[in-house]
Formats: C-alpha cells, sequence, structure tokens
C-alpha cells in the first residue's frame, strides 16, 4: 500500500550507505500496488499519473490500483498466487543467497 500523498517523499529520501530503502523494496517487491488516499491528489491528475509513472520506474509489472480509505474489493488481494520467484530474482539477483 503506497500513500498517494507522500509516497514520492519516502521514495526521494536519502539513506546512509548500507541502510536499505525499505520504501522503495516494498514498491520493487510488490505483486500488486495499492495507492491509497488518491483523493488527497485527486484534484490533480497530472500528479497521479506522475506518481504512478514512478512508482512504474521501480515496478514495470505490478498492477496499480487506486482507492480512497484503502476501500478495495478483497477479490483484488487474496489468493492472487502472485509471488514470482524468476521475477524476485531479476529485482535482485542475491535474493537467495544467505
Amino acid at each position: 500500500v503506497a500513500d498517494a500523498k507522500h509516497i514520492i517523499q519516502y521514495l526521494d529520501e536519502k539513506k546512509v550507505e548500507g541502510v536499505e530503502h525499505e520504501a522503495a523494496e516494498q514498491v520493487a517487491f510488490a505483486d500488486k500496488i495499492i495507492l491509497n488516499k488518491v483523493d488527497l491528489v485527486e484534484n490533480d491528475e497530472d500528479e497521479l499519473v506522475l506518481i504512478e509513472k514512478r512508482l512504474r520506474s521501480l515496478n514495470p509489472t505490478a498492477p496499480i490500483l487506486r482507492c480512497k480509505y484503502s476501500n478495495i474489493d478483497p477479490k483484488e488481494l487474496l489468493n492472487i498466487s502472485a509471488f514470482d520467484l524468476s521475477r524476485a530474482l531479476i529485482v535482485v539477483p542475491e535474493f537467495l543467497d544467505e
């Protein structure tokens, strides 16, 4: 779940070398991206498009679902069998390393 109002700020945070960038990693590994709180930027479709473009730059394959108040059909989230090890290894080749 990505907060539409703040996700760019989180993605732009500079991290100290060696510290994981959790927001970027969560987006990169997501099977689906739930873009929540779109009502907070709803009057600016151009901004939402830019947010989605940035998310796509980190994860070009995950569908992006817009919502307000985390209101989303549970069928979009449950029993979707979405994890793909080969895709995870493309994103992070050392995923299976000890």
